[in-house]
C-alpha cells in the first residue's frame, strides 16, 4: 500500500493487526499514553510507560471493553 493510498483509504490501514505494524516496536505515542493512563485508572490496571505502540494499542482495545465508562451492556 502506498502512502497516497493510505491517505485516501485510512480505514484499511487502521484495521491492520498491531503485530503487523511497521512501527509497532517503537515507543507508544503521547496520545496512546494519555488514553491508556486514563483507561488504567478506570479499570484498576497498572500503567506501563514502557509499552510499544503495538502493545499499547492492544491494551487500549482490551481496557476499552472493561471500562465502566465505555461499556455498552
Amino acid at each position: 500500500m502506498t502512502d497516497a493510498n493510505t491517505k485516501q483509504h485510512p480505514e484499511g490501514n487502521a484495521e491492520k493487526d498491531p503485530k503487523d505494524w511497521v512501527t509497532g516496536d517503537e515507543p507508544m505515542t503521547g496520545a496512546q499514553a494519555s488514553y491508556l493512563r486514563t483507561l488504567c485508572e478506570e479499570t484498576g490496571e497498572n500503567f506501563d510507560e514502557g509499552l510499544s505502540k503495538a502493545q499499547a494499542s492492544e491494551m487500549i482495545d482490551r481496557l476499552k471493553a472493561e471500562s465502566p465508562r465505555l461499556k455498552h451492556d
